[in-house]
């Protein structure tokens, strides 16, 4: 896994100088470049140089002391010490940030001008120059909102959606609260005391005056809920193992290096703030003027993330960084450790050994029992149901999940079988592992179920334990059980019903040799033999690779344009899309374009509205969308074609995934 680790760190680094951080860049960039006005809380209303001069503040100078008799102390030197160590009467220590200067004069940071006589004094004394402990302290500004960016990423990244659903919040509540903390440092950069309130419950915490270096980290805490990187394969395989709640120390390790390389880029951006702040005399004898312009760029960046006025830069902008994510992130080496980190297998059982799809009986081992169930459907008051409850029977183990179209062309088999042989011994338990969020729910299973005519048991596997203790990886799976516990038998995907009857009805004679069985049953094979268009996914979550077209901006609204031409099994979006981890949601004027093969073609939708459906620029029907999140049918064709599918899509609609027949 060290390797992977790398791997991820060098993902972030190429992430944080992709497109999609563009609008982060100038908020980071003045963040580095101004020190908050709470820096300054000791000097009150009135206080002035003592040769009466109005000094700017500069806020980078570090821990040099001057006291009113003009002479300049090191941190740790008694108030009111000149150079040679002795006390001057009534001297006043100012903060040890702050250097008083008169406006206009450029001062290095081991000189300052004593403005009692004018003088050039030196910050040491006559013995030499000061030991590191004396030296001014560099501000840490920079690395304060930086290190905000990366805890925010990581941690919201990893576990944000969940603890929002889990306190009932919505799932874009992060994205606006980062938006307010962006606006209040803003508007604390331009209004100083608003600013000091701001850092003042940190400062409490730290028990010393204000820096400017607290109120940066929290910056970067509401920055990171803002950072939206361009999502590559190491960024999808993180938001698949959130959005699926197994987290693990691996995973926030691989989420922490993505984050540190991420934050590489963005480091320099802001020490390079820091610097011109530092070194161009403008910025340091107008430090106030600074702190304002700075905080009113925050302030119109706040303003353009909300409204997603940065989207349109991020689009015209090429993805410059593509071709390097696929050469780091695409090798086999990170595909393979990616999808054991997103694998959901880890089950005891020995049924990787059954070959899939034989023609004959084979001893695959023992069943594993249905594990860590949410609700049990088409059973006797939802009681659940045992393995050891069921022996005698044969049984079949179908894994489905309801907005699944190869599913669906299963299920007349699977129904067919049940109607026919339970009588005979055979018992039928689907088990109904969700693809998609809203198949979570288990009125809507129940209502799937009813509407797809299952009235065999149904075991709503929310949490991936029974399709872990199989070790299973599709839908559909059919795993076949003799009437000794033992799995006889395992076939995935479409097709070879004939063969999988067979050997239900051998199974159901060497449990009861005197049955008398009735006929096969007569189900027509609607499995696909042409060559069709790939399943096509259109959450960010899934990579997207067959997606042309403008760049994505994953989790915020944007402006999509169609591209000039498509290619043969490639889509596009128009309008205005929100790309989530799992569905697209139309905003205004969204369409969505592709280049199909197959008779058939559905899509699972979501929400309310409308979807107008055009093939080959002739509008052929339009699709009601309603109810619970479902497969639709958007072109059924008695012949197999190829052709370009646009669909005009009403506001709010979701779309989840392209399946074709």
């Amino acid at each position: 896994m060290l390797l992977l680790y790398v791997i991820g760190f060098v993902a972030g680094m190429i992430a944080g100088i992709s497109p999609c951080i563009l609008p982060v860049l100038p908020v980071v960039l003045v963040a580095g470049a101004t020190v908050p006005t709470s820096t300054d809380t000791a000097l009150k209303a009135g206080e002035t140089d003592a040769a009466g001069d109005d000094g700017a503040d500069v806020g980078v100078a570090g821990d040099v002391e001057e006291d009113a008799a003009g002479d300049v102390t090191a941190p740790g030197s008694a108030p009111g010490a000149g150079s040679g160590g002795l006390p001057a009467p009534g001297a006043v220590r100012t903060p040890a940030t702050v250097v008083r200067t008169p406006a206009g004069v450029r001062t290095p940071a081991t000189v300052v001008r004593t403005p009692a006589s004018g003088a050039r004094a030196a910050v040491h004394g006559p013995d030499g120059p000061p030991d590191a402990s004396s030296r001014p302290r560099r501000s840490l500004r920079a690395y304060a909102v930086v290190a905000g960016l990366v805890l925010s990423f990581t941690v919201f990244t990893l576990v944000g959606s969940s603890l929002l659903s889990a306190i009932g919040l919505p799932q874009d509540f992060l994205r606006d609260a980062g938006l307010v903390v962006l606006g209040l440092v803003a508007v604390g950069l331009i209004v100083p005391p608003l600013g000091e309130l701001l850092e003042r419950p940190f400062v409490g915490l730290a028990r010393r005056q204000p820096t400017g270096n607290t109120s940066g980290f929290v910056l970067g805490i509401g920055l990171g809920v803002l950072f939206v990187p361009c999502a590559g394969p190491v960024l999808t395989a993180i938001s698949v193992v959130s959005a699926t709640h197994r987290v693990s120390l691996q995973t926030v390790v691989l989420t922490f290096d993505f984050s540190l390389g991420a934050a590489v880029p963005l480091l320099v951006f802001a020490l390079a703030g820091q610097r011109v702040a530092e070194r161009v005399a403008a910025f340091r004898s107008h430090a106030p003027l600074a702190r304002k312009v700075g905080g009113a760029v925050l302030l119109l960046m706040t303003f353009l993330i909300a409204f997603n006025v940065t989207n349109g830069l991020q689009r015209v902008v090429p993805g410059y960084t593509s071709v390097l994510q696929s050469h780091i992130e695409g090798g086999a080496y990170a595909k393979k450790q990616l999808a054991s980190l997103t694998s959901r297998s880890g089950g005891s059982s020995s049924l990787a050994h059954c070959t899939p799809g034989l023609s004959q009986l084979e001893d695959c081992g023992a069943a594993p029992n249905f594990q860590d169930v949410t609700a049990w459907l088409n059973t006797p008051g939802g009681k659940g149901l045992a393995l050891s409850g069921l022996r005698g029977k044969v049984v079949l183990v179908d894994f489905w999940t309801y907005s699944c179209i190869n599913c669906q062309r299963s299920l007349p088999h699977v129904e067919a079988w049940y109607s026919a042989y339970h009588a005979k011994g055979l018992e039928v338990v689907g088990v109904h592992t969700p693809e998609f969020a809203f198949e979570h729910v288990v009125s809507n299973v129940a209502q799937a179920a009813q509407q797809l005519g299952v009235r065999y048991p149904v075991a709503v596997d929310d949490g991936y334990g029974t399709w872990t203790a199989y070790d299973n990886e599709y839908w559909p799976a059919e795993y076949l059980i003799d009437a000794h516990g033992q799995v006889r038998h395992a076939g995935f995907g479409e097709g070879d019903y004939g063969v999988t009857e067979s050997l239900i009805r051998q199974l159901l004679v060497q449990a009861d040799p005197t049955v008398r069985l009735p006929r096969p049953t007569d189900v027509t094979d609607e499995t696909p033999t042409q060559q069709l268009t790939p399943e096509s996914y259109l959450g960010y979550s899934h990579d997207l690779p067959n997606f042309d077209g403008t760049s994505i901006s994953p989790g915020q609204p944007a402006r999509y344009q169609f591209p000039a031409s498509l290619p043969p099994d490639y889509l596009a979006f128009s309008g205005t899309w929100d790309i989530g981890p799992e569905a697209a949601t139309a905003g205004a004027d969204a369409r969505l374009e592709l280049a199909f093969d197959a008779d058939d073609v559905y899509l699972v939708l979501g929400g309310t509205g409308t979807v107008g459906v055009s093939v080959d620029g002739k509008r052929t029907a339009t699709v009601g969308v309603s109810g619970i999140p479902r497969l639709y049918t958007l072109v059924h064709s008695q012949t197999y074609e190829t052709a370009t599918l646009v669909l005009d899509v009403a506001p709010g609609v979701q779309a989840y995934d392209f399946t074709f027949g």
